[in-house]
């Protein structure tokens, strides 16, 4: 049919089209190795939107100090951070940093599990994998710049959403008539 037809003509043209060697384009079986410093700039060149937090922008956010941080973030969180980051929040940030440092560049870092949920995301820890415990498993999230100033629970779900199916037997009133053959 005629429907059929358009289809094959469009197969041909796009095997044309990725089958076109001599034109400068790479073979199929061809595999290039791109250097960290060539991946990098790839990586940068996809970045779409340039991410900021309250008007300032990542690659100043990093270099804030912890009062400057501490007055961009809301309330809870300010009161939180002035009467001090206690061991076990520091102790996680620790780790976090150690297992940053200890990946090849342009991979993610080995998971960090931990039970700290009330942990408020800084801009320090973005790219880390956290495990964050919910109850019952550690779910792994990985950090982005959009968490910050966000709990590290917000992210790991307590509970599984039910979804509803049939009412059971003696659901309601009418399931008690069972017809007698």
């Amino acid at each position: 049919s005629a429907r059929t037809q358009t289809r094959r003509q469009a197969g041909s043209r796009q095997q044309a089209r990725t089958h076109k060697s001599g034109t400068g384009k790479m073979a199929d079986n061809e595999v290039v190795e791109l250097s960290l410093e060539e991946q990098a700039e790839l990586k940068k060149k996809r970045t779409f939107k340039k991410f900021s937090y309250r008007g300032i922008d990542l690659d100043k956010l990093l270099d804030l100090t912890h009062e400057e941080l501490m007055k961009l973030v809301h309330s809870r969180a300010r009161r939180r951070f002035n009467r001090g980051l206690k061991r076990k929040p520091m102790a996680l940030i620790k780790r976090l940093r150690k297992a940053k440092k200890e990946t090849a560049p342009m991979e993610k870092p080995e998971m960090v599990k931990t039970h700290l949920r009330n942990m408020i995301i800084v801009p320090e820890m973005i790219g880390s994998v956290v495990g964050v415990y919910n109850g019952k498993t550690f779910t792994n999230v990985e950090i982005k710049p959009e968490m910050i100033g966000h709990y590290l629970a917000e992210f790991s779900i307590t509970y599984k959403p039910i979804s509803h199916g049939r009412p059971g037997i003696g659901a309601t009133n009418s399931s008690r008539f069972i017809p007698l053959k």
